[in-house]
């Protein structure tokens, strides 16, 4: 399949790059397919899910406001990373059913040991928040 160069792009402001193990975590149907695919063909491979023992450069997790505790979430988003890599938190934009306060974010990150870097429009409904550990931050200066 063949993704345009527009959802390309996607996966290109997630960082995603060949190579790259990319873990996907809390998909649903509401999940955004033109992102996956992008970021499928970004990496050149499939995304792993939660069973992997793989190590990953980018953990993606789609997060929705009634999906339980979000600092558990982030927790078990670390179990894979590898020490330099980030964490792309994707909540449904303001307005869409789902929508997670930023405050929430902002609150239960640094609690999970993340520090919040930015934030994208990462595809139509959702956005992106791209998490760090502390540690991650200080190796890219």
């Amino acid at each position: 399949m063949s993704v345009d160069s527009g959802s390309a792009g996607m996966a290109a402001r997630l960082g995603i790059k060949t190579g790259m193990v990319v873990q996907e975590l809390g998909w649903d149907e509401d999940a955004d397919e033109d992102l996956r695919d992008s970021i499928v063909e970004a990496s050149g491979s499939e995304m792993v899910d939660e069973d992997t023992d793989e190590v990953a450069d980018v953990v993606l997790l789609w997060w929705r406001e009634d999906d339980g505790d979000l600092f558990d979430a982030l927790t078990d988003a670390l179990t894979s990373l590898a020490d330099d890599g980030v964490v792309w938190l994707l909540v449904p934009k303001s307005g869409r059913p789902g929508h997670v306060a930023p405050g929430d974010v902002t609150e239960v990150a640094p609690t999970a040991g993340l520090s919040q870097t930015s934030s994208i429009s990462a595809a139509k409904d959702w956005s992106g928040i791209r998490l760090v550990t502390p540690k991650a931050a200080r190796s890219r200066r």
